[in-house]
């Protein structure tokens, strides 16, 4: 058997349903201590990049107490992003939320950069 093959992949059967996702790939944990309005979860391969504009998504949220971000040591490669809300939401869902807000504004500031590059090319 080769190594990252099918058979080493978890068996898990409620994360195999989720389409587009490889099951082997561990790349974010919930930390211990972890309650419905309050979590810590830990990105691996992941720096300041994605920390600070995550933060800052999550933190528009108005159901969102607090949200914070931390790089634990500048050798590994490991970021953690605490969640804070208040009661009647959930810590998981402001998450989901932030990564879903972040890509919407991502996708807007692709459409003004071609918009603007194009007005650009047609004036030269």
């Amino acid at each position: 058997m080769s190594v990252g093959s099918v058979q080493d992949m978890p068996t898990d059967t409620t994360s195999a349903q989720v389409p587009d996702i490889d099951v082997s790939d561990k790349r974010v944990r919930v930390l211990p201590g972890a309650s419905d309005t309050a979590a810590s979860f830990q990105f691996e391969g992941e720096d300041h990049t994605l920390g600070n504009a995550l933060r800052y998504m999550i933190m528009k949220n108005p159901e969102v107490e607090f949200c914070g971000y931390s790089i634990p040591h500048p050798s590994e490669a490991k970021m953690n992003v605490r969640i804070q809300t208040y009661d009647g939401t959930n810590a998981v869902d402001a998450l989901e939320k932030g990564f879903d807000d972040l890509m919407n504004l991502c996708d807007v500031v692709v459409e003004k950069f071609t918009e603007a590059r194009a007005g650009f090319q047609r004036k030269t």
